[in-house]
């Protein structure tokens, strides 16, 4: 019943799972509910919750069109591996990067990435403000995608520096978010970027609305952006 729904929901948004995407996502439902019971990864523990709020919402990202090749993209805040996970189930030729800052989280992605045969996905444990600085890391991804809970200016702060000059920096946020775009264009600016487009996406057979900011980066982030210190958070970018 569950497998069906969540087929269902992602059929609704023109999203397609094959029979073995699904039996990966029936894993990774399992993996996250026991190893729920362990350590705190989502408050969402329900069948439907999952599928709805976590597996079909993480999808949605899909829908914009930028994730149907081979493209390097990063995940920051990944927690339960959200939204980074269920792209790589769905395409499998992406290189995923889950970045947490919680080292039990990583423990748990490793074992899924591993129950589940996944290649070219890895989960790193670090804070997204020093390796945004390191070479091996800053602007070597073509999407840097994140459902953390932040301001878009700080998070903005947090995720251009990961991307290439001509990439993404996709955020994923509720219905409401006009006035908060509009506050953190400043700083969207001056970290490289332009917000090119907003998709506000239904998840299906629910009242849920969520929205994707789709921001583009044109130009080279400056490079004292992040700054450490928790100061994107403190004084966001004016």
């Amino acid at each position: 019943m569950s497998d069906n729904r969540l087929k269902r929901l992602s059929h609704s948004m023109d999203i397609e799972l094959t029979d073995e995407m699904m039996q990966d996502f029936t894993i990774y439902k399992t993996l996250l509910k026991e190893w729920n019971e362990k350590i705190n990864i989502t408050t969402i523990t329900d069948d439907e919750g999952i599928d709805k709020k976590h597996f079909v919402d993480s999808l949605s990202p899909a829908l914009t069109g930028l994730f149907d090749g081979d493209q390097k993209i990063i995940d920051i805040g990944t927690g339960g591996g959200f939204p980074g996970l269920p792209l790589k189930i769905r395409n499998r030729n992406l290189q995923v990067t889950l970045l947490d800052s919680l080292n039990k989280r990583i423990i748990f992605l490793d074992h899924v990435i591993e129950q589940l045969n996944l290649e070219g996905v890895k989960a790193i444990h670090g804070r997204a403000e020093e390796l945004g600085l390191m070479d091996e890391y800053r602007e070597k991804y073509d999407i840097c995608v994140s459902r953390a809970v932040a301001s878009l200016g700080t998070l903005s702060e947090y995720c251009m520096p990961f991307v290439k000059v001509g990439g993404y920096f996709i955020s994923m946020k509720g219905p409401d978010i006009d006035e908060e775009v509009e506050t953190s264009k400043k700083a969207i600016n001056t970290l490289g970027g332009n917000v090119e487009k907003i998709e506000y996406i239904n998840i299906p057979e629910s009242d849920i609305v969520h929205s994707l900011i789709v921001i583009k980066k044109t130009r080279n982030t400056p490079k004292k952006y992040p700054r450490a210190g928790g100061k994107p958070k403190k004084s966001p970018i004016k």
